[in-house]
This record gives C-alpha cells, structure tokens and sequence, in this order.
C-alpha cells in the first residue's frame, strides 16, 4: 500500500473499538479551533450508513438513482456519493483529494489502521493488551490511559489530556509541514 500524500498536514488515530477514539477527537478539534487551525476531518464507517433519511427530498433522491447527491443551504453543504463497488471501500488518498484544501490546516483520520501516513495510537488496558506501534512503523506516538509505561521508543501522550494531544499534534504535525 503506497504512502498518503497529502498537502495538507494528516494525523490520524488508530485504537481498537471502544478505546474513545471518537470521544478523544471531539475534544481535540474545539482546543485546535481555539487557537485559530481550520480542521478537516475523515472518519471510515465500518458498516452502512445514511446522512439522509427516509422521507426526506435529499434521501428520496439519492435513492431514486443519484450517484452523487449534492444537498446544500447557506448553512452547510453535504456531498453523498453511491460507492459502486460496495466489495471496496474508497481509498483514504482518493477521500483526502475531495477535501477542499484551501480552507484547512490540518487533516484529522479516524480509522484507516492499514494505510501509511502518521498515526497516533489510543491505548486502554481494559480495552485490549495489544500495542499497534509494535507492527505498524507509521504510529508516531501513544496516547495511555493511566501511568503505564511502554517504551522509550516512541514519544507516551495521556489519552485523558487532549490539551497534550493537542499541543503534540501541533508541534509534530503542523509545524513540521
């Protein structure tokens, strides 16, 4: 698998389910925002998913046969495209090229464990006794739950201070583009 090429700075978060991979981010992005970064974020589904429902026009639509389903008012816009090939799932370099580049700072991944870019890995005994780090090179820090200690080798964040995170994030990510 080809390393992710981004012009924009991507981090992404690998963890097992239920490690809080979610509950991490969405305090990450208001600390990010705060201090003036434009977040872009990517997060893979492992099941089937609808951003539209049943009833409403957008929903009707995309499931009358629309390939692409452009919804947009002078709030927000969504793009749902059909996949397909439901066998695969889009790569995360083709989703990081529909990003619209010029109005973010910094790329955000939940999930995509298999593909090469910066990673960093969440970590919860209570969750799995596995380390990622071990077997993907691309981990470039661990954020623990608690005060377990795993290895000079690669830089131990707290999982319960986004604040640290953040400023990892930050200092190793953004600033080194």
């Amino acid at each position: 698998m080809a390393k992710i090429k981004s012009k924009i700075p991507i981090i992404g978060f690998s963890a097992y389910s239920g490690t809080g991979k979610t509950t991490l981010l969405t305090s990450i992005i208001p600390i990010l925002k705060q201090r003036s970064y434009r977040v872009g974020m990517i997060k893979h589904a492992h099941h089937q998913f609808d951003i539209d429902h049943p009833g409403k026009d957008s929903y009707e639509l995309r499931k009358a046969g629309a390939d692409q389903m452009l919804i947009a008012s002078s709030n927000r816009w969504a793009l749902m495209v059909e996949n397909s090939n439901s066998e695969s799932k889009p790569s995360l370099q083709k989703l990081i090229e529909q990003l619209d580049s010029s109005s973010i700072d910094i790329i955000l991944v939940e999930g995509f464990k298999a593909e090469q870019f910066p990673k960093i890995e969440l970590h919860r005994s209570t969750v799995s006794s596995e380390y990622m780090y071990l077997t993907d090179k691309n981990i470039i820090a661990i954020a623990l739950d608690g005060n377990e200690a795993v290895s000079d080798e690669i830089p131990q964040l707290d999982i319960n201070n986004p604040h640290q995170v953040a400023d990892f994030i930050i200092e190793t990510i953004i600033n080194k583009q």
